[in-house]
This record gives C-alpha cells, structure tokens and sequence, in this order.
C-alpha cells in the first residue's frame, strides 16, 4: 500500500488505514522520552508527597501504572505494533511551581519501529492514576503537556524537542 499525500503511514492512498509493515526494516536501538503533568491544589499535593492520600501510594502506584501501560500500547491502540520493550522508566518528581507532579517517561528497545506511543501511554495512564488516587481531595486537577521529548533510532533519526534542555 502506498502512504497518503502528506506522508500518513497508516492511512493508503485511498484513505484506508492500514498497520505498516515493517518487516524490511532493519533492528535498530530505539528509544522515546515523553512528558506531561498533573496540577492540583497546594494541598494536594502535600498530601501525596507525605504519603497521606487515603488509597495509599499514589507516586508509586502510578509509577506502576505507568509501566504496565507502556507494555500495553498495542492493546489500546488500534494500528500500534506489538513490542518487546526492554526498558520502560517512569519518573515522577514535585514541581511546587506548578502545583503538582512532572511526569517523564523513557522506553527503550531494540526492533523495527518506534516507541513514541509506548512513552506517551505511559505518561498518560500515570497521570490517570494521579488523578484516580487523588481524587477524592481534588476533582479540579488538570492533566497536560503530554508530548514527546525526544525520540532516538530509526530511519526518521533523532528528535529532540525545542524546549529541551
């Protein structure tokens, strides 16, 4: 199937969509780094940080939920190839400016196609979670930001986003 005008893989020439096949390609290392972050009351985010939030370990349980849902990509994503990953981080650090918790994570593996979807599951079910956990003290809690940060390997080459320091 040929791509769509506009260079869409997953959509054919007729507007079809369609999984690629990446088969032809060459096993390269590949790894994607993704972001985003939950903002919530002063409160709240003191709550969480003592440990005192009533369903328990809301960093930890998050971090969790993070990586489960890197290794799940493919099930919640239509047209997402199945991946062996051989590395998913998920890193969740206080931001008082915010208020509320940066998210970042990082999926790494070696095969044939990208993991930008892995890393930006992962960071989207964590702030779930954050959100699940702490709910019951804030419902104004806002998820945002989520994006790719940079992404290595491949026949596309390296990304590095503008605001990367």
């Amino acid at each position: 199937m040929t791509a769509a005008p506009g260079g869409l893989t997953h959509i054919g020439a007729s507007g079809e969509a369609h999984m690629v096949d990446v088969s032809a390609k060459n096993d390269t290392v590949r790894v994607a780094v993704a972001e985003g972050f939950v903002r919530m009351n002063p409160g709240t985010l003191a709550t969480i940080m003592a440990g005192n939030a009533k369903k328990g370990d809301v960093i930890g349980t998050a971090r969790i939920a993070g990586i489960m849902a890197a290794k799940q990509t493919s099930n919640l994503i239509p047209l997402c190839h199945p991946l062996m990953l051989s590395k998913v981080t998920v890193d969740i650090a206080e931001d008082p400016a915010l208020p509320g918790l940066r998210i970042e994570a990082t999926v790494k593996l070696t095969g044939k196609t990208g993991v930008e979807m892995e890393a930006l599951t992962a960071v989207s079910v964590t702030c779930l979670t954050i959100y699940d956990m702490a709910k019951a003290v804030d419902k104004t809690m806002e998820i945002g930001g989520i994006r790719v940060m940079e992404k290595s390997g491949g026949k596309s080459g390296d990304f590095r986003h503008p605001e990367r320091s």
